[in-house]
């Protein structure tokens, strides 16, 4: 398995708009845009920095898994993404190192990427985040 960059961090917001005042005025970043996941229930604002992201994740259902992570740990960071080369190897090789991993098969996430997430309880309390996509 290779890890070619960080590719993103993840921070959950309960409301985009507001928060993304703070990105694009405060800090200076401009929006790339944004996307809704449904399968995830997430709606995403790509903020680029160099070559790697911000994506605020603004939940769009209650049951949804930022507002369970926003009800239980407040706004913050969620998840740090790791760019990887083939992403089907680096499940494969998080097993068989013996990482849990909660994506056994890569999903669909946001900007077109396949992504598979690992068990925090793998990975020292922080959700890892393996992301294939192209540039």
């Amino acid at each position: 398995m290779k890890v070619l960059k960080v590719d993103h961090i993840g921070i959950a917001v309960k409301n985009l708009d507001e928060t993304l005042k703070f990105y694009t005025e405060a800090l200076g970043l401009e929006l790339h845009g944004t996307e809704t996941v449904e399968e995830q229930k997430v709606k995403v604002a790509f903020l680029p920095v160099g070559d790697t992201e911000v994506e605020l994740l603004e939940s769009t259902s209650p049951e949804g898994p930022i507002a369970r992570f926003i009800e239980k740990k407040g706004e913050g960071i969620q998840h740090i993404a790791f760019k990887v080369e083939n992403i089907e190897e680096a499940i494969e090789h998080m097993k068989e190192k013996g990482f849990r991993m909660i994506d056994e098969k890569p999903r669909y996430g946001a900007g077109g990427a396949k992504i598979a997430f690992m068990h925090p309880k793998s990975s020292h309390g922080v959700l890892v985040e393996l992301s294939e996509r192209e540039d």
